[in-house]
């Protein structure tokens, strides 16, 4: 039996077509059909029913899920366990956000290049929405983002928690002043992207404090909101860690505003499937890599 087709049966269990199995599996839906008629012909059963529209387990494709998923865990855990790491190939696509690429992210690379140098990373940065409908999908290996993400068959695991402080350029002249959020609000803020945790953290902040927002710049890329508060163009809450250099050098000074900006949480996400061996090996060195900066 060959343990593709097996693995291609789980894919489509998943994703819930032959469609969405043929392109998380980089190939065609014919040949995502002719695997499972091989398959189904070698057991001498029919695994799905299929019309024009869907796809549907039948009741002896049910019984075969746990089975299949089984035989794909045993597999992985005895390749885990055996295989040299240097001799594992193949590719992980992991999702994740900007204040990560700006913080754990490089040393996360690091450690996995130096354990499996044969496994690629394809890395896609977004916002933490769109990386946890990703990973809700199936159509990445692993999510590192402010979550949980919440859906069946998701594990979540902690990275900590992260600090965040205001920050404004020496230009402000307001390092060393107690500041308040109506004291910011004469000033132009630059935030996270619009529908974000941190976003809509600052929104409530401003309502509790009685006051009406002010106008607020958005973007999903720190690297950006970084660069326009260094040049002087507004006042910005930003993860205390990825702001080294910045305050370091004096491009930047950190703010005396009550109250403080609300911590960013973070978690690594994967799916609990039999062949997720690595996207969970890798979830485990991204929490060692990051728990030694949270609260920082």
């Amino acid at each position: 039996m060959n343990l593709r087709f097996v693995e291609t049966f789980l894919w489509i269990v998943r994703l819930g077509s032959f469609s969405a199995a043929a392109e998380k599996l980089n190939t065609t839906q014919a040949s995502i059909s002719n695997r499972i008629a091989t398959l189904e012909r070698e057991l001498g059963v029919q695994l799905f029913d299929r019309d024009m529209r869907t796809v549907k387990l039948t009741p002896v494709g049910q019984q075969a899920v746990s089975k299949a998923e089984d035989i794909v865990k045993a597999v992985s855990e005895f390749r885990e366990a055996i295989a040299d790491p240097t001799s594992l190939k193949g590719s992980v696509s992991i999702g994740t956000i900007d204040s990560i690429v700006h913080s754990f992210l490089p040393r996360l690379v690091e450690r996995v290049q130096e354990r499996y140098p044969g496994i690629a990373i394809d890395l896609n940065v977004d916002t933490s929405l769109n990386m946890a409908r990703e990973i809700i999908e199936r159509k990445i290996d692993l999510a590192l983002i402010m979550g949980p993400a919440l859906d069946h068959g998701l594990i979540n695991i902690d990275l900590g928690t992260y600090r965040c402080v205001w920050v404004a350029s020496p230009k402000y002249r307001l390092a060393g002043k107690k500041l308040t959020l109506a004291d910011l609000a004469s000033y132009p803020l630059l935030a996270f992207s619009k529908g974000s945790v941190p976003h809509h953290g600052l929104l409530q902040q401003f309502r509790e404090a009685g006051l009406e927002a002010p106008a607020i710049s958005n973007s999903n890329s720190l690297a950006t909101i970084m660069r326009l508060a260094k040049d002087g163009l507004g006042v910005a809450p930003l993860p205390r860690v990825i702001l080294g250099e910045y305050v370091g050098a004096g491009a930047l000074e950190i703010l005396d505003v009550t109250p403080a900006f609300h911590p960013l949480t973070f978690h690594a996400v994967y799916a609990d499937h039999p062949d997720s061996l690595l996207p969970s090996i890798i979830a485990q060195m991204a929490a060692e890599v990051s728990l030694c900066l949270a609260d920082a």
